[in-house]
């Protein structure tokens, strides 16, 4: 089999158990949603269904790999704050500095550890189903603009968009001694 040099981050999402009714009784089958990034602005997502849990897993993992979709990131965090929607799941999605770290549930932090994201601020309103989630979460990262393509829509030079940096952070002051 043709092994891939690509390393992906494969995070599951959620396992379960789901029971088919039929005439004889009940099948058994295990679920699973995986989501698979490369850790550099590829994310992907796959849902499968087997028998036994690391098979469901494995298919899960190979359907994320091909459904891989490109999502910009830049110095760890988003561009700008997205909004994501997928069934009745909703997920705000904003631009964290850097040291914030990843808050969101867990479902979402798994998509952002696998598409690389660092610093990120989340909010999931709605319904808290992991899968949804994920897919909302997906659905947000993909909205995202880039800074050419926001640049040409408002016909202004790139260096305009690019965050100021300043030499002393405005956490740096001084304290004022009493008197």
């Amino acid at each position: 089999m043709f092994e891939s040099t690509e390393t992906f981050i494969e995070k599951v999402v959620e396992l379960k158990r789901v029971i088919k009714v039929v005439k004889g009784g009940k099948r058994l089958k295990l679920y699973a949603c995986v989501v698979a990034g490369d850790g550099a602005g590829s994310i992907g997502i796959g849902h499968a269904k087997s028998s036994e849990v690391a098979r469901a897993i494995k298919k899960a993992t190979v359907i994320a790999k091909k459904t891989m979709v490109k999502v910009d990131v830049t110095g760890g965090t988003i561009l700008h704050p997205v909004k994501g929607k997928f069934s009745a799941s909703n997920v705000i999605l904003k631009p964290a500095l850097t040291g914030t770290g990843i808050i969101a549930s867990n479902p979402v932090r798994a998509v952002c550890e696998a598409v690389g994201i660092k610093n990120i601020l989340t909010k999931s309103l709605g319904s808290n189903n992991p899968t949804n989630l994920a897919s909302a979460t997906i659905n947000a990262l993909k909205s995202i603009r880039s800074v050419a393509t926001v640049a040409e829509m408002r016909n202004k030079p790139i260096e305009y968009f690019e965050r100021k940096k300043y030499e002393k952070d405005k956490g740096d002051t001084e304290k004022e001694p009493n008197k």
